[in-house]
């Protein structure tokens, strides 16, 4: 069976995952794409093939349209992927969910109402390596998780958006909201909940503006860094920090410290994984590279969505993993922005 797909948004995102992703699946046809800028729109079907929509209502209101990716700016994705859902197509959403919990509630609403798969894209969770850091995790590799640090940091949007200047949209807060919480961050708290397999219930942050500047030259409306305290439900205390001002090298790594040793997940230059014992045994394993900007792989996403399809099967990512997603990031934008500790957990303050 075919299944005809529709992209809307035609930015980095879909021309460097999505896109050639459909393209190199044997069971997907990449119907038809949209961009609000025509000529983006055409210059993705120029590359992987697909028919240009003259608005995303045409793509998802299509008979023969299966399913859609949204690949929108953020505020849009309430909006295109309840409507797609509600039209009965099957949905891949680009992270965050949405900008705000309503509009995450209204998404999950929709999918349970159209009975068809809705998959948020945090991709990190289908990193091989990721995958078997949980598997070693749960096998008691390194005991009890008592303490962990992520971090997330690159030199920004302006560097890796289809707008590359400083007039990039993640840098308004009328359509990205979060800034890098959104971004980056909203990435390593869903990754955190992989890995450990249990909730994170508190936040503190400090957050702000340090240093990126708008096209008219003034800070951004955005925070483009955030240090994160976080707890989890066992009591396991950690820190996550994101940047968009790593101006060296991208730092895309998590390190566990358990009762019996630690786990560094691309954290060291020789192995994608070391585990350090209690007893000074050391464990490495060659997994292979995390996606990055510089470097892009193949990141399992789409092969995954379209797996769910087919086999009508829960998706890897649910609607209601991105939403605690976004309910951890918005409770550390609180913090940031309150100076106080937060709960993660709905009606808790």
């Amino acid at each position: 069976m075919t299944i005809r797909v529709g992209i809307i948004g035609c930015g980095s995102i879909a021309n460097q995952r999505h896109a050639p992703e459909y393209a190199n699946h044997p069971h997907v046809e990449l119907a038809f794409v949209y961009d609000p800028n025509p000529e983006r729109a055409a210059r993705l079907a120029e590359r992987f093939g697909g028919k240009v929509a003259k608005s995303w209502e045409e793509i998802v209101d299509h008979p023969h349209v299966d399913a859609i990716s949204d690949c929108s700016t953020n505020e849009m994705h309430h909006i295109i992927t309840t409507r797609a859902l509600r039209a009965g197509k099957h949905v891949l959403c680009e992270k965050p969910i949405a900008t705000t919990r309503e509009g995450a509630k209204t998404i999950i609403d929709a999918a349970a109402a159209s009975g068809k798969i809705l998959m948020i894209d945090h991709n990190q969770r289908l990193v091989a390596a990721h995958e078997m850091a949980r598997q070693m995790l749960q096998e008691g590799e390194i005991g009890k998780v008592l303490s962990f640090k992520t971090n997330f940091g690159h030199k920004g949007p302006e560097y890796w958006s289809v707008n590359a200047t400083n007039s990039t949209w993640f840098f308004k807060k009328s359509r990205s909201a979060l800034g890098v919480a959104g971004d980056l961050g909203i990435h390593k708290v869903d990754l955190l909940r992989f890995l450990l397999d249990e909730d994170i219930v508190e936040v503190s942050a400090y957050a702000g503006a340090l240093d990126k500047k708008d096209e008219q030259g003034k800070p951004i409306e955005v925070f483009d860094n955030m240090v994160c305290i976080l707890r989890t439900e066992s009591g396991a205390i950690g820190t996550a920090s994101f940047s968009w001002t790593y101006y060296g090298d991208e730092d895309n790594s998590t390190v566990l410290y358990g009762d019996k040793g630690m786990m560094k997940i691309f954290a060291s230059p020789d192995a994608d994984i070391e585990v350090v014992k209690t007893t000074g045994e050391r464990k490495q394993s060659k997994v292979g590279a995390i996606q990055t900007n510089d470097n892009q792989t193949t990141s399992g996403v789409i092969d995954a969505f379209i797996q769910a399809i087919q086999q009508n099967s829960r998706p890897v990512i649910t609607g209601e993993d991105g939403m605690r997603a976004l309910e951890i990031i918005q409770a550390a934008v609180e913090s940031a922005e309150s100076g106080k500790s937060v709960s993660t957990l709905p009606g808790e303050g």
